[in-house]
């Protein structure tokens, strides 16, 4: 049976652990010559080891999202290499622990960690999609998928750089899919809910975790692989007249009215 994705090449960038890594191993699953792009590159080569001896094909290759030129340099490699670009992930952000723990209340805010997270999150984003749409157009088209978040689309009291810079890509993904949907080039986003990565175990309290739990809608917490599941379908023919959309992938927590967790725990009780 032919695979999904066979014969098409994809960039995931922040592919060395978590999301990114969940995301590039699925494509490679459906086909996909993928290149892992990370700063971490010891994490992109292994993973990159590792789906390559599962009979897939992928290659890492160092990136920093803060520098146009390391962007530029791994759009030309993946085409020098592959000789086309179908599909991008722009999965990386800087959600580095000293980052994000100093991205707190905003009248304490330091300026430089606000800008770090636009300079990386969102104008890294945006390099990343004007080297690649031309290569796009190309070869026909193409799917480019941002990772958003949930708090891009609402309101909380954590990390106000990193939801703002989120909100960016949201606007910055409409805009993509406006510019270049007649060149059959199509730009979607998946908006994930809380992903219990390490880093996050290591910010959060298991109070916290468990507040956040009340709020999702199914029973479980959401899993890498849920992401990755929603980036194979945005990167696929099974999604080809979809474009424009910033799809919630979070288990239904930012759709629902606020008192619907102490609503459904006093039904449970009864």
């Amino acid at each position: 049976m032919k695979k999904l994705l066979e014969g098409r090449v994809a960039i995931v960038t922040g592919a060395g652990a978590n999301i990114g890594e969940a995301c590039a191993r699925a494509l490679a699953a459906e086909g996909a010559h993928v290149v892992l792009a990370d700063i971490n590159i010891a994490g992109a080569e292994s993973v990159a080891n590792e789906i390559a001896t599962q009979g897939g094909v992928a290659i890492a290759h160092a990136l920093d999202l803060a520098e146009e030129e390391s962007i530029r340099t791994l759009i030309d490699a993946t085409i020098m290499r592959f000789g086309r670009l179908d599909i991008l992930h722009n999965n990386a952000a800087d959600t580095r622990l000293e980052q994000m723990a100093a991205d707190g209340r905003i009248t304490e805010l330091d300026a430089e960690v606000w800008d770090r997270a636009f300079r990386v999150n969102a104008r890294g984003t945006m390099l990343m999609i004007k080297h690649a749409v031309p290569h796009m157009i190309a070869a026909g088209g193409g799917s480019i998928i941002n990772t958003s978040t949930g708090v891009a689309q609402t309101g909380d009291i954590f990390n106000p750089s990193y939801a703002s810079s989120k909100a960016a890509v949201n606007a910055l993904t409409r805009n993509t899919a406006v510019q270049f949907g007649r060149a059959n080039v199509r730009c979607n986003a998946v908006a994930p809910g809380l992903v219990l990565s390490p880093l996050a175990r290591e910010m959060m309290s298991e109070a916290q975790i468990d507040s956040i739990q009340r709020h999702v809608l199914l029973p479980r917490f959401s899993r890498a692989e849920d992401i990755a599941n929603a980036v194979v379908f945005l990167a696929s023919d099974a999604s080809s007249f979809i474009t424009g959309q910033i799809l919630s992938v979070d288990g239904g927590i930012v759709h629902h009215t606020p008192y619907t967790a102490d609503a459904l725990a006093a039904m449970e009780a009864q």
